[in-house]
């Protein structure tokens, strides 16, 4: 389950921070064409690190930041599907977009953290 948490907080830093990331590679646009690709499984993705995040802070000690960065790149990434929750969609939806301004260093941290985390 791990393996699966860190590779979906890899790939959420980078369709969170692929402003960022657009910077670093110059004219050869490998990230933004590796963002095109994992486009189509945005919810997906986001679905994975919100779940496995909220999953492994109530049930693992020890990596409370790590979990806490990818609750709220899950969220960022879900903001769309956030609103149709019952009850508490509209909640979810306002943090969410509070932590809009934040979305480049949310995903700049979860490929950092998601990267040491499988080193």
């Amino acid at each position: 389950m791990g393996l699966i948490f860190d590779i979906a907080n890899i790939l959420s830093g980078i369709l969170l921070g692929i402003t960022a990331l657009d910077k670093l590679d110059g004219e050869s646009d490998f990230f933004n064409n590796i963002a095109k690709k994992l486009m189509p499984f945005t919810t997906a993705i986001g679905g994975t690190s919100l779940g496995l995040g909220i999953f492994l802070l109530l049930f693992r000690r020890g990596e409370f930041i790590y979990e806490l960065v990818a609750i709220t790149g899950g969220l960022l990434l879900l903001t769309h599907v956030l609103s149709q929750v019952p009850a508490i969609g509209g909640v979810l939806v306002k943090i969410s977009k509070k932590l809009m301004p934040f979305k480049v260093i949310v995903g700049v941290a979860l490929i950092i953290l998601g990267i040491l985390h499988l080193l």
